[in-house]
């Protein structure tokens, strides 16, 4: 099987997975220490609990199906900043908070995918771009960056303001924020003949739209990619796909890909991991990928 690792230990300064297993993690988002719940660290981890515990500033406790609180067991800032270098010379600032659903405002083994994405765009003219349950944005930011046209598209109206102020604080400008079901919304965009040069998606396995519309991914994606198919530029173009959800292989997002879009020899499907400092490389979902 191939993979693709999201950020090497020694990668990206201000973000670090320290260790997982016991169905946890511990990471370091700046100069704050975090653990948080992961189903898929199912192994030992090197570190002992006391070790943990010695360098975590607080832990997320899950309180139901959804929702949690943080447990704090040293002085930290509820709300903080951290860069990622894009280029040398352009830094994507993600301001950071901590929420009931155990997220900080980050992915960050996403940066594999915005490396990628920044690539894509500066290789095409005038690239206009769609991003499809964008949440923060940093596969926005990483577009608009690199020059292009980007519209970022997220049923959650508070996520979608969360993006603006990270595309602030990342001193971008012009990002078109739309705040719509992604499945209404492409819908629209084929009707009206609009068409993108990349288009990015990364659906959850469940979501409500903002009319109550139900997500389910293994019901719905396929039915997304035809029609994001009809609005994907035939040429100079890329699509970046991503999915974690524990139900879903490489092989399957292949299949989905092959047979919905021209995908020519670039296509690449791959398991989408973080490396522990400690070594162990931590699943987090597949991506599929291509050019032209």
């Amino acid at each position: 099987m191939d993979f693709v690792c999201g950020i090497k230990p020694d990668g990206w300064k201000e973000y670090e997975l320290i260790d997982c297993g016991n169905l946890r993690k511990l990471e370091r988002f700046g100069n704050q220490i975090l653990i948080r719940p992961e189903p898929q660290a199912l192994w030992t981890p090197a570190l002992s609990d006391n070790e943990w515990k010695q360098q975590a500033h607080v832990e997320y406790i899950q309180k139901g199906s959804h929702k949690g609180d943080w447990n704090s067991f040293k002085k930290l800032k509820d709300e903080w900043q951290i860069r990622y270098p894009l280029a040398p010379k352009k830094d994507l600032v993600f301001n950071l908070k901590f929420t009931a659903f155990k997220h900080v405002g980050v992915f960050p083994e996403q940066a594999a995918n915005w490396t990628f994405i920044a690539d894509q765009c500066k290789r095409i003219h005038k690239p206009k771009i769609l991003n499809l349950f964008a949440y923060t944005g940093g596969a926005s930011l990483a577009a608009k960056a690199a020059g292009a046209d980007i519209v970022h598209v997220d049923s959650v109206k508070q996520v979608v303001n969360w993006a603006s102020r990270n595309m602030d604080s990342s001193g971008l400008k012009d990002i078109r924020w739309v705040v719509e079901d992604a499945m209404k919304f492409v819908q629209r965009e084929k009707k009206r003949g609009h068409q993108y040069n990349g288009i990015m998606l990364d659906p959850p396995a469940y979501g409500i739209g903002t009319s109550g519309e139900r997500w389910k991914l293994e019901d719905s994606i396929q039915e997304m990619l035809e029609t994001v198919s009809d609005i994907l530029t035939e040429k100079e173009n890329f699509l970046v796909l991503n999915a974690y959800s524990l139900g879903l292989s490489p092989l399957i997002i292949e299949n989905l890909v092959k047979s919905n879009f021209k995908t020519s020899n670039t296509l690449e499907c791959k398991e989408l991991y973080l490396e522990s400092t400690t070594k162990f490389k931590l699943p987090l979902g597949v991506i599929g990928r291509f050019s032209s």
